[in-house]
């Protein structure tokens, strides 16, 4: 992560019924990003990984919900979705790439979602625990 990014947000809002967190930053762009895009792109290990091809493919997170946000410092929220999910860190910086790169975020979760063979509304399976899979 680069600190050069120095777009500040001047609105955030979260929309309920469109399932849709708009963010505004102070070089005019506005983004809706939906809540589920949010989910399967969370910055946490628990959806990332501890490294490249550890991520965690969601799935079953189009109803998902934010039920909460809490300002983390001056440069990202952490959200608590209705699903339980609340360790991903969203910063600005993220948040900003999340809204301009949608549609290809987009194409790439589809094309993962058809290699490994599942669904988007497919349910997560179960995991023993709810840790991140530490090695014990």
């Amino acid at each position: 992560m680069s600190s050069s990014f120095q777009h500040q947000p001047t609105a955030l809002t979260v929309h309920q019924q469109s399932r849709q967190l708009e963010i505004s930053f102070d070089d005019g762009s506005n983004f809706r990003i939906p809540f589920e895009l949010m989910r399967v792109y969370s910055p946490s290990a628990e959806v990332q990984g501890h490294g490249p091809g550890q991520e965690t493919l969601q799935t079953g997170k189009r109803q998902v919900e934010i039920n909460a946000i809490e300002p983390v410092g001056h440069y990202a929220v952490q959200p608590t979705f209705s699903d339980g999910h609340d360790s991903g860190i969203f910063t600005w910086e993220y948040l900003y790439f999340l809204g301009s790169q949608q549609a290809q975020l987009w194409q790439d979760y589809e094309k993962r979602l058809q290699a490994a063979g599942v669904d988007r509304d497919a349910p997560m399976p179960e995991k023993a625990g709810s840790s991140c899979g530490h090695h014990h």
